[in-house]
């Protein structure tokens, strides 16, 4: 049957700089098999199916699928699934938020502006943090062909999604990183983790550029990262590279796969992430699947 369809470009006001998800709005009948074949055709980090809420005070239920595995709760999935839905008229804003049921509970959505000027911006789910091992962070190390910087140790964050989280030094490594994906896949199904995002800090300020990998979830770089985003700002409060007070800052995502992506964190004194940007449609027609 015919189902509406969009993929949204999510922290990109501009088509074709973001990090696409597929979001197929009329999921009803669909079963865990057809969601995860579909996911698999339009081969995107992820794809996202919209059902009717299942729980007191969400707006819609929100399956979210990688080519090879379901995730309990994505970022940059869950704003550009959050775009399609405002734009389809599926729901409608109130007070200013949208709730949405996921795999880690219910993930409340702020909406500020309209059009091509709205931000959406994300509440993230609690997190956990574990720190590696000397073994796992020398491994890590090797992967990369370059050393992190173990002041900060690395650490896993827990947020549905489980990121690998360390810091390189300069912006110049960590863009030149090549990984052994395969190794990295090991890794990553060692310690039942999603994948690996690093970062490093960008001048004087809180500004940061960041990679995300996943070849495990047949991902090998996320062009944008909402979840690893995130995971880096818990990690950054808890190693204490961020002022206890709180900060704000903008993380740059994607030039190494050709994108331009924008992501707008906010950690505040008790430690609590939020995670937003822009999104923009970039397909709108029908799935017949």
């Amino acid at each position: 049957m015919p189902r509406a369809y969009k993929v949204v470009d999510a922290f990109s006001p501009r088509p074709l700089l973001g990090n696409p998800v597929a979001v197929v709005l009329d999921a009803g009948g669909l079963d865990d098999a057809a969601m995860q074949a579909i996911a698999r055709w339009t081969n995107l980090s992820e794809t996202t199916f919209v059902l009717p809420p299942t729980v007191p005070g969400a707006d819609y239920r929100l399956r979210i699928f990688t080519p090879g595995s379901e995730l309990p709760f994505a970022g940059h999935p869950t704003l550009g699934s959050a775009h399609a839905v405002l734009e389809a008229g599926r729901a409608a804003p109130r007070d200013g938020r949208l709730v949405q049921e996921c795999g880690v509970g219910q993930v409340a959505i702020d909406v500020e502006g309209s059009g091509p000027d709205r931000i959406l911006t994300l509440a993230l789910p609690p997190a956990r943090l574990a720190a590696l091992a000397d073994d796992e962070v020398a491994e890590l190390e090797a992967i990369f062909g370059h050393p992190v910087m173990r002041a900060a140790r690395p650490a896993t964050v827990d947020v549905g999604p489980v990121w690998v989280i360390a810091q390189v030094q300069g912006v110049d490594a960590l863009l030149g990183l090549a990984p052994d994906m395969a190794r990295c896949a090991a890794f990553e199904r060692r310690l039942r983790a999603t994948g690996v995002t690093l970062f490093a800090q960008r001048g004087d300020g809180p500004d940061i550029e960041v990679r995300s990998f996943a070849p495990s979830c047949g991902v090998n770089e996320d062009p944008v990262c909402g979840s690893g985003n995130g995971s880096i700002a818990v990690f950054r409060a808890a190693r204490g590279l961020l002022p206890p007070g709180g900060a704000r800052y903008r993380a740059a995502q994607g030039r190494c796969v050709g994108r331009d992506g924008a992501v707008l964190v906010a950690v505040d004194g008790g430690g609590a992430v939020r995670v937003g940007g822009a999104c923009v449609t970039t397909v709108d027609g029908m799935l017949h699947a």
